[in-house]
């Protein structure tokens, strides 16, 4: 099945901003997180925004992907950091036959490993206060008989005779530009230089082997969705000598079932009754921090919006905290006893009674204009 555009996936434009584009992964990694949602394709829905998000929110990538296609993302490494050379559908070795080739690559070189990535999922607090934690993960290791060579304890490797050691099979050709060289890499020895007469039975050959590492983590406080934690030299192991790659935690945050957060500001709703809203109150209203007693003054509207400043969530480069907001929604009672229906409507004859006329900047007022046309 063919992939969707990553943008319709999201329900953004193509024009949308970083900001837009998070906005619209948040919406949908609350609806379809496999913590929260049981149905059978939020797990696939949840994967399919997170890789629309990985993409879109990365400049390259995104740039890629609007030229290329998804073509363009897979180019990128995208699913997971490795490198290694790009096939063009053959225009390398095109350009190889008219041009003589590029620089040689030395197959006996240091290289640095591939990086790896790692998906860790948080609670809503713990990406707020940070935690310390050990994460397991599977990743290529040297392999420990034959210290990485590949070659059985005892015996060495040998230099390709095929290609000299260049891990490159010279081709010459006569063409009407003149004789040209095509250069192809050795199938000999898979450009790697090396021929390996007698092979470790430990892993076949390769010099690598497969591991589970433990790696200790710091997850730093105010830490958000999407981020990413980068563990220095904890990648995949180097080639010939090479520096080891890094570890690349991204960050995943399970969603609250009262709070919402935007950047390092936290938003949350209070219900209220009727009678708190209209004679005033003091309640208390949860907060990360604890609970803190909140004044309510009377005549309070539904959809006020309270603002605690420096209850919101910690900013992750250590720039003091965010505020929490909180807005007022009045509750409607659904089940009322013959008492409270009786003062109510008792209220309401005497609230009939008051002229709204007076009241000229009332929603009452403008209510009762509308229906009349004035």
């Amino acid at each position: 099945m063919s992939k969707r555009d990553y943008y319709d996936v999201l329900g953004v434009d193509k024009n949308a901003s970083k900001d837009e584009i998070k906005k619209a992964y948040r919406k949908l990694a609350r609806k379809y997180h496999p913590d929260v949602n049981k149905e059978a394709d939020a797990s696939e829905k949840f994967k399919e925004a997170k890789e629309a998000y990985e993409v879109l929110s990365n400049e390259q990538k995104r740039a890629q992907y609007d030229q290329f296609g998804h073509a363009g993302a897979q180019d990128q490494g995208f699913g997971g950091f490795g490198g290694g050379a790009q096939d063009f559908g053959g225009f390398g070795d095109i350009f190889d036959m008219f041009f003589g080739g590029g620089t040689r690559r030395d197959p006996n070189a240091p290289r640095q490993g591939n990086d790896l990535q790692y998906t860790m999922t948080l609670g809503f607090e713990e990406a707020i206060f940070g935690k310390e934690t050990d994460i397991r993960i599977p990743k290529e290791e040297n392999c420990d008989t034959c210290n990485g060579s590949g070659a059985k304890p005892g015996t060495k490797t040998k230099t390709c005779t095929h290609c000299n050691g260049s891990g490159q099979l010279n081709t010459e050709q006569n063409t009407p530009f003149g004789r040209v060289v095509n250069r192809r890499v050795c199938h000999h020895c898979n450009g790697s230089g090396k021929i390996i007469p007698e092979k470790c039975n430990t892993c076949g050959g390769t010099g690598k082997v497969k591991k589970h590492k433990n790696i200790h983590i710091s997850i730093p406080a105010g830490i958000d969705e999407g981020q990413q934690i980068r563990v220095a030299g904890k990648g995949e192991p180097g080639e010939n000598g090479g520096p080891p790659g890094d570890l690349f935690v991204v960050i995943q945050i399970r969603p609250h079932e009262f709070f919402e957060r935007e950047g390092d500001h936290i938003y949350c709703e209070l219900p209220l009754t009727f009678s708190q809203a209209a004679l005033g109150d003091e309640v208390e209203v949860p907060t990360v921090h604890g609970k803190v007693k909140l004044k309510i003054p009377a005549g309070t509207q539904s959809g006020k919006t309270f603002r605690l400043k420096g209850k919101g969530a910690p900013n992750v480069r250590g720039y003091g905290h965010g505020d929490q907001h909180i807005k007022v929604r009045i509750v409607t009672p659904t089940k009322l006893t013959d008492r409270q229906k009786e003062l109510l409507r008792e209220f309401n004859e005497i609230e009939g009674n008051e002229s709204l006329d007076e009241q000229e900047d009332s929603i009452f007022q403008r209510f009762k204009k509308a229906f009349k046309g004035d």
